[in-house]
């Protein structure tokens, strides 16, 4: 009996609860209590749908280190082939800039053929005095030619392989060029000094010349067509006890830069050696 009655005190109270709860929720009065537990079940939700996705991000991620390796050797294999192609094409685009230039320069003298060559070597010395370039005999080019830039004269082909030549330049102190000064006309001879510059020698004391005079080839002596452009008198050495005046002259090239050149093909150097030493 009294565990029989113990039970109705229980299911009786457990009804006056709901009954109260009832009440109060229709009264409003468990709002803050629905709130608390609103939030509680949405950060246990936050909480699995987080653990979800990592664990899906786990499962579908390279099952083997070795899968994620192979993928970025094969990116970075990639960027190295785009990055080789960059570079090709920059070359590429410098390289018709300086035909461009060639082109320019070579319409100028539309009476000269040309060959173009590209420099493969260098004078190793402290000071440049040769070129080598990648066309020789089989190109048809011979011992004499002269050799210009875009810019003018580089000096004259003076040894020929089948497949390659070298370029004596004209600063080389064993070079020799009749030339003249563009505005008074005087003429001189263009020497290679050892220090890797030009002086114009043998100059009329009468002569008239100026700094940043032009230079060119004068034609006389037959060793180079004439009015090709050599550089610019940058100082002037005048003695009046002294038969003749010098001048310090700046080359229009700059012999380390240079890559692409044109050796004029259809030039042939006169020997007029012989005539000038013969008796009247």
């Amino acid at each position: 009996m009294p565990t029989i009655r113990k039970r109705l005190l229980i299911a009786l109270g457990l009804l006056i609860l709901s009954a109260g709860i009832l009440t109060l929720g229709a009264a409003g009065l468990l709002g803050p209590l629905q709130d608390v537990v609103s939030r509680s079940t949405v950060g246990i939700q936050s909480g699995i749908t987080t653990a979800f996705y990592n664990l899906r991000d786990f499962l579908t991620a390279p099952r083997n280190l070795q899968d994620l390796l192979l993928r970025n050797a094969d990116l970075e294999s990639q960027i190295a082939r785009l990055e080789a192609e960059v570079v090709t094409l920059r070359e590429q685009a410098a390289e018709v800039e300086v035909l461009r230039a060639l082109l320019g320069a070579a319409r100028q003298q539309p009476e000269n053929e040309y060959l173009v060559a590209h420099v493969i070597g260098r004078d190793t010395s402290p000071f440049l005095h040769y070129l080598i370039l990648d066309e020789g005999s089989d190109a048809g080019i011979r011992r004499g030619m002269p050799v210009v830039s875009q810019y003018g004269l580089v000096g004259r082909i003076s040894e020929v392989s089948s497949s390659a030549s070298k370029v004596q330049l004209i600063i080389d102190p064993d070079s020799s060029i009749n030339a003249r000064v563009q505005g008074s006309r005087a003429e001189g001879m263009l020497v290679g000094l050892s220090s890797g510059g030009l002086e114009l020698i043998y100059i009329s004391q009468d002569a008239s010349i100026q700094t940043g005079d032009i230079v060119v080839t004068s034609g006389v002596g037959g060793s180079f067509p004439p009015e090709i452009l050599v550089g610019r008198v940058i100082s002037v050495h005048r003695r009046d006890y002294e038969y003749y005046q010098t001048a310090v002259i700046e080359p229009r090239n700059d012999f380390t830069q240079l890559e692409l050149l044109l050796v004029i093909t259809n030039f042939t150097p006169v020997d007029i050696g012989p005539l000038e030493g013969a008796a009247p």
